[in-house]
């Protein structure tokens, strides 16, 4: 089974693709209160993390919006967009049938120098938190993830293991995101980074630098480097 046909099988694909079926038909106008993950547990007699695992999609490429404690609204949508859907890695390795390993090199509080402090939205000197990790597929590693997080946004990061989720997924749910600003270039590792995800210095990268705003309040900044022979970034256009 090849893994667009095992996505569309899985139970969380189900009710992303009734509601963006619904939302694509005009069922809910833009910011009309959409059906609760209660409701839409009994309804497709799935888990609340399946439901939920559906809405981060759906929120990820820009259809709905998501309020903690409140609800689920329909998305005001721009007449042609460009997403660059975020997506949890554990997941897509996943759903091609592999085995998702992580390797924490460390998690720590440090304090943050000016320039970094700058896009945390925190002062000069304040604690940020700062993990390294190796994300691993089949045994082969894939990413390597350098991320800083915002203590106001997730203040139990540091007390998450990581050796059973993502900080990606972990960060989605604490802090639904509002804005992600992208740099992406083909580079270099570095020495740290090369022995790390074991390739030479002169493999060619694919290197994301990722902001992410919830409220208006900065979550993370993270450098994802990936061999350029082992992974694909994906993107879509839709009306």
């Amino acid at each position: 089974m090849d893994t667009a046909t095992a996505r569309a099988g899985a139970p969380y694909s189900r009710v992303k693709d009734f509601l963006k079926a619904a939302l694509a038909a005009g069922r809910w106008r833009p910011g009309e209160r959409m059906p609760s993950e209660a409701a839409l547990v009994a309804q497709f007699g799935v888990s609340r993390m399946t439901v939920n695992r559906a809405l981060r999609e759906l929120q990820s490429e820009g259809l709905v919006e998501r309020l903690q404690g409140v609800g689920t609204f329909a998305a005001e949508l721009n007449p042609i967009s460009s997403t660059l859907t975020i997506r949890d890695l554990q997941e897509q390795i996943e759903a091609r049938g592999h085995r998702h390993h992580a390797e924490v090199r460390f998690k720590r509080s440090e304090h943050a120098p000016a320039a970094l402090a700058a896009s945390l939205g925190i002062a000069a000197g304040s604690p940020v938190f700062h993990t390294l990790i190796v994300h691993h597929d089949n045994g082969v590693p894939l990413q390597c993830e350098d991320r800083y997080v915002n203590p106001a946004a997730a203040p139990q990061y540091l007390g998450v293991d990581f050796s059973r989720t993502t900080p990606t997924r972990y960060l989605l749910d604490v802090a639904p995101l509002w804005e992600a600003q992208y740099t992406i270039e083909s580079s270099r590792a570095t020495a740290q980074e090369a022995k790390l995800l074991g390739i030479g210095r002169d493999e060619p990268c694919l290197v994301i630098v990722r902001r992410t705003v919830s409220r208006g309040v900065p979550i993370t900044l993270a450098r994802l480097v990936h061999p350029g022979s082992r992974y694909q970034l994906e993107g879509r256009f839709s009306p």
